[in-house]
């Protein structure tokens, strides 16, 4: 396709065999595999920012962090109780007067006999003179003096001791890792208030089609509610990715005009209806105007057949899905968060789940099929599959957890073995 830049945008009313010369000059139909190996070709890097660390959950990290004291950065008490000299003990003391109540925050309070001890709470630092705690519970406090009841005592328990956990200097994260809410505590303790993250890309969103209309309005009996552009904003959304998103009219001039300002303002597009065989499915012959060169168009696969992919001066990557929602959310989960992650630079961890039932699938096509999935006793990860009325339907959406990717080269799929699958 790479060169073709021939307008090719007829009107409602006038349709040419242009079509079909574009068609036919575009590669055959490809394999999930090919089509996989050509989107991961064009991954990305979108440099990266510093964001304020209650900002950050869910971005990507982009810095090793480290601690700048010893995690915890003092011999602290694990329970409320008395805090004593351990030899003392060992030497018969059981009874011990409180020198002072000491609660967390403070500077620790020393004792200076073997006799005395300090009533501290959990959390507290324990001063250098003292090196065990025992609980409230195991204390009787009488006029000032706590007496240990008959119990066995160990020396240095309940402290949690400085540096224990890790030592200033120490590596607590690793850059290409996700910010999640336990890193954020990590960052706060050790003062990373401000933090390096990787960018995402500045994403488009753009579905097509006169017969859609805002989700508000009351649709003829031959019109249908716009869905696909909420439903891929919500799956980035999900992956802390923020997008635009617009809808445009069948009309030729309209995309292209629309399309050259995004290829201009945006890193990526993302496109849903216009690419199939129909007189009004412009979405291939703009972008062919416009100079995206096509990568490929079509894959074998169900749902998602008629999945066009190209790039624009080769950095800027479409994605141009078929406008049935299911292929949408399918193709956006196996083909687009994958080609996200990867431009993150986060790693691909493989989920697999066993069939439950027998499947035979006749055509020679990739199936992805919706899943349920739960865990038994043993463990394992179980998919049942759910019948649905095809791409169209996407009522099931809400009663499936994943697609389960079924290989190409079979046609029958047993009960207890194991695929793939893609969690929504």
């Amino acid at each position: 396709m790479a060169g073709m830049h021939s307008v090719c945008c007829p009107g409602k009313n006038q349709h040419t065999s242009q079509w079909q010369q574009l068609e036919d000059s575009i590669m055959d139909p490809i394999t999930v595999a090919q089509a996989d190996k050509i989107i991961q070709s064009q991954i990305g890097n979108y440099g990266t920012e510093e964001v304020g660390y209650d900002s950050a959950l869910g971005r990507i990290l982009a810095e090793n962090i480290v601690c700048d004291r010893d995690l915890p950065p003092f011999n602290r008490a694990t329970v409320d109780g008395i805090t004593i000299d351990f030899n003392a003990y060992a030497e018969g003391v059981r009874s011990f007067k409180i020198k002072a109540v000491q609660a967390a925050g403070e500077p620790p309070v020393p004792i200076s006999a073997k006799d005395e001890c300090i009533e501290i709470m959990t959390g507290a630092a324990l001063d250098h003179s003292v090196n065990t705690v025992i609980r409230y519970e195991d204390i009787d406090i009488v006029n000032g003096t706590a007496t240990i009841k008959n119990i066995e005592i160990i020396k240095g328990q309940q402290i949690h001791l400085q540096g224990r956990d890790k030592k200033r200097g120490d590596q607590i994260a690793n850059a290409d890792c996700i910010i999640t809410p336990a890193l954020l505590g990590l960052l706060a303790a050790v003062g990373k208030t401000n933090v390096l993250v990787k960018k995402v890309p500045r994403i488009k969103i753009i579905t097509t089609g006169d017969e859609m209309i805002e989700a508000e309005k009351a649709p003829t009996p031959y019109q249908l509610r716009r869905s696909n552009g909420i439903v891929i904003k919500s799956v980035l959304e999900k992956h802390h990715v923020t997008a635009d998103v617009a809808h445009l009219a069948d009309d030729a001039e309209l995309i292209k005009k629309e399309l050259a300002r995004c290829l201009n303002d945006y890193d990526v597009l993302l496109m849903s209806g216009g690419v199939s065989m129909g007189k009004f499915d412009y979405v291939p012959r703009v972008l062919n105007a416009l100079g995206v060169e096509a990568l490929f168009y079509k894959v074998l696969q169900r749902p998602g057949k008629p999945f066009w992919f190209g790039s624009y001066k080769r950095q800027k990557p479409v994605f141009a899905f078929p406008g049935n929602p299911v292929s949408v959310f399918m193709c956006l989960h196996r083909y687009f968060i994958p080609w996200l992650n990867a431009s993150l630079g986060i790693t691909d961890r493989p989920q697999y789940a066993v069939l439950q039932t027998d499947i035979r699938f006749a055509p020679a096509l990739q199936y992805f099929v919706q899943v349920q999935l739960r865990s038994n006793t043993d463990g394992r990860l179980m998919a049942t599959v759910h019948d649905t009325n095809g791409s169209g339907d996407f009522s099931h959406l809400t009663d499936t957890d994943a697609f389960m990717e079924l290989p190409l080269d079979q046609h029958e799929f047993k009960q207890g073995t194991c695929y793939r699958i893609w969690n929504y």
